[in-house]
């Protein structure tokens, strides 16, 4: 049987609304025709879209022993922020820009 493709995004809204409603993943399948595991699928990853937009960025590295100092903390913003403008001048320099 060959694969049928369907545009989930097209019908977003539609499967939120319904969800919202307190409809169940049958159920919505049914009313758009389509299979409820695709139903499954599109919900399990809008939610993970949505947790990645939610989450901030985690620091690399061992955690502290002690709570960082805000000194401490703007000199080290100060050595990446160096270790940037270093890496983009030889960048440009590489390029023929500067």
């Amino acid at each position: 049987m060959p694969r049928q493709y369907t545009k989930i995004i097209v019908h977003e809204e539609a499967i939120l609304k319904m969800r919202e409603e307190g409809k169940s993943k049958r159920e919505i399948a049914n009313a758009l025709g389509l299979r409820q595991e695709q139903i499954k699928e599109f919900l399990k990853q809008y939610n993970r879209r949505q947790r990645a937009d939610i989450t901030e960025q985690r620091r690399k590295g061992r955690p502290r022993k002690r709570p960082i100092t805000a000194s401490e903390e703007m000199a080290l913003r100060i050595k990446e922020l160096e270790r940037e403008v270093a890496l983009l001048r030889s960048f440009l320099h590489i390029a023929g820009r500067m």
